[in-house]
């Protein structure tokens, strides 16, 4: 099954990558992710195209953007991913891949945007306990955290490792994996990199996100001057 795996750069993905490489019924062609057309950057991890890049050439892969204006709404959104799924299927692309684990509604709404499409929908770490993923993670991957809720972290939690210390600080509301969106990670190291990507971190901001505030740290290659 030739598949595309939908990218975000950190912990979940770079873990459904590694599960899927051990799997002799699937093919990982490349990865696939969305930036913001006006910074090149992830809008909820803050990370850098050209960081995205050094990382998918880091593990071997492709990597392929959708860019989005910055005033993006939802429908813009579903139109630029539906063209991209439309070009892979051209391509002979079986599947996309999505490495959410628990999120009902996320996963009915992706199994809806690819129902009048060729591409299947695939979910390599559905159901996992997320408990006990994220510890296996942080034993095996090196990350780092480069975003985090305002609301359930102090900014210093943004720029920390992705490791047992973490995980052992986290608020009882925030989910191990983070998968309600509490913070998120960039992966630089681990059992699915040829190499390392060298990263260090530099200042943290703080941006409001929809009702709320997401403190950001930037994530820098070395000998780069501070942003």
């Amino acid at each position: 099954m030739r598949t595309v795996l939908s990218w975000s750069g950190g912990k979940d993905a770079t873990y459904a990558l590694a599960e899927m490489r051990r799997a002799d019924s699937v093919t990982v062609d490349g990865l696939l992710t969305t930036i913001a057309a006006d910074t090149e950057r992830s809008s909820m991890h803050g990370v850098r195209r050209e960081l995205y890049e050094r990382q998918a050439a880091a593990v071997g892969l492709p990597i392929e953007f959708v860019t989005l204006p910055s005033d993006a709404t939802n429908e813009t959104y579903e139109r630029a991913m539906a063209g991209a799924i439309e070009e892979y299927a051209t391509r002979g692309i079986d599947s996309i891949a999505f490495a959410d684990l628990l999120l009902e509604d996320m996963r009915a709404y992706r199994e809806e945007q690819l129902t009048d499409t060729d591409l299947d929908g695939y979910w390599p770490l559905w159901g996992r306990d997320t408990a006990s993923l994220a510890t296996d993670f942080a034993e095996r991957f090196d990350a780092t955290v480069v975003s985090v809720d305002g609301d359930l972290f102090d900014p210093s939690a943004a720029g920390r490792a992705f490791d047992a210390e973490f995980l052992a600080t986290l608020p009882d509301e925030v989910d191990p994996c983070g998968e309600n969106g509490e913070f998120h990670t960039f992966v630089w190291d681990g059992p699915v990199f040829e190499e390392r990507v060298g990263v260090t971190t530099g200042e943290t901001v703080t941006r409001p996100v929809g009702d709320g505030e997401f403190h950001y740290c930037e994530l820098l290659t070395p000998n780069e001057p501070a942003r």
